[in-house]
C-alpha cells in the first residue's frame, strides 16, 4: 500500500510506517517513554529525510503522551507546579532549537548533526541503563542491595538561589533547576523529534531528586505541551512536518501502546529496562555506522 508523503516528497509503504508506529508504541507502553527517540532513527533507516523524520516524530509523540498523562493524573501522579516550570523552559528551548535548526539547515549540516546527536545521546543513555540493570540483577541474585544514595538531589541543584516548595514532589529547590532542564529538553525535542522522556525521567530522579511516584506523570505532562509547541514551531519555521507521515505513525502507536502496557504488567521491570538498553545501544551503533559508511553511489539524479 504505497502512500505519498508530500513534505518528504517520496512514496512509502503505508503498512510499514504504521508498523514502525506500532513498534514504538509497544516500547512506549512497555517502558513508559514517548518512543520518539526510536521513531526518528527508524524513519531515517527507512529512507525518510532526517529533518522530516524529526519534525513529524514530535507530533506523533504528542498524541502518544495524552492518554498516558491522563492515566497518571487520575491517580495523582502529576506535579503541575514543577511541570509548569519545565513546560515554560521547554517552550523557551523550542525557540532556541528552532534557531539552531534553521542555522544548521542553512549550513547544510542538519542531517549530520541529528545523526551525531542520536549516536551520542542513545549511546550514553543506553550504557547507563544497561549498567544499572546489570547491577540490579546481580544484587537480586546475591541478595546484596546497592548502597542508597545519600543526597536526594544533585549538589549543584542545592546551591541554586530562590528556593520554592514543590509539595507534590516533596522538594524544596530553586525553580531554576527544572527551568534549565526544560530548556535543554526543548532544544533536544526541536532538533531530534524526541519527547525527551528517556532523558527527562532519569534527570528528574537523580538530579532534581523528585519523588518516584510523580516522575513519569510529570514527565508526560511536560512532553505533551513541549511537543505541541515543537510541532507548531516546525510548522511555522522549518515547514518539515509531514501530516500524512505523522498520522500513519500515530495510528500504529495508539494500538502498540495498549499492547505494550498489558505486556509490561506481566514482565520484570529490571529485565525490561535491560532489553530497552540493548535496543537503544543497537540503534546507536547502527547510526554510528551510517555516519561512516560510504554508499556505492555518492550522487543521485532525481527528476525536478
Amino acid at each position: 500500500m504505497d502512500v505519498y508523503l508530500p513534505i518528504a516528497n517520496l512514496s512509502v509503504n503505508g503498512l510499514v510506517i504504521v508498523g514502525l508506529g506500532a513498534l514504538t508504541g509497544l516500547l512506549s507502553g512497555m517502558f513508559g517513554v514517548g518512543g520518539g527517540f526510536l521513531t526518528t532513527p527508524l524513519l531515517i533507516f527507512y529512507g525518510v529525510p532526517p529533518t522530516v523524520s524529526a519534525a513529524s516524530a514530535a507530533s506523533q509523540v504528542t498524541g502518544a503522551s495524552v492518554s498516558g498523562m491522563f492515566a497518571h493524573y487520575r491517580r495523582g501522579g502529576v506535579d503541575f507546579q514543577i511541570g509548569g516550570v519545565m513546560v515554560a523552559g521547554g517552550i523557551i528551548g523550542t525557540g532556541i532549537g528552532a534557531g539552531l535548526f534553521n542555522l544548521l539547515t542553512a549550513l547544510g549540516q542538519i542531517d549530520t548533526v541529528i545523526n551525531l546527536l542520536y549516536v551520542l545521546l542513545l549511546g550514553s543513555i543506553g550504557s547507563l541503563m544497561a549498567n544499572e540493570s546489570i547491577q540490579t540483577l546481580r544484587a537480586e541474585k546475591t541478595g546484596v542491595r546497592p548502597a542508597a544514595r545519600k543526597r536526594r538531589h544533585h549538589p549543584l541543584v542545592a546551591s541554586l538561589p530562590m528556593r520554592w516548595r514543590f509539595y507534590r514532589s516533596g522538594l524544596y529547590i530553586s525553580p531554576l533547576a527544572p527551568l534549565i532542564l526544560g530548556i535543554l529538553t526543548g532544544i533536544l525535542t526541536m532538533l531530534m523529534g524526541i519527547g525527551g522522556g528517556f532523558v527527562l525521567v532519569p534527570a528528574m530522579l537523580y538530579i532534581l531528586g523528585m519523588s518516584a511516584n510523580v516522575v513519569v506523570g510529570t514527565s508526560l505532562f511536560q512532553i505533551l505541551f513541549v511537543t505541541m509547541a515543537t510541532t507548531m514551531m516546525h510548522a511555522m519555521t522549518t515547514r518539515a512536518v509531514d501530516i500524512v507521515l505523522a498520522g500513519l505513525l500515530l495510528l500504529g502507536s495508539v494500538t502498540g501502546a495498549q499492547l505494550g502496557a498489558q505486556f509490561a504488567q506481566k514482565a520484570s521491570p529490571v529485565k525490561l529496562r535491560l532489553v530497552l538498553a540493548v535496543i537503544v545501544l543497537l540503534v546507536a551503533l547502527r547510526m554510528a555506522l551510517g555516519l561512516g559508511y560510504q554508499p556505492d553511489e555518492i550522487y543521485t539524479v532525481a527528476p525536478l
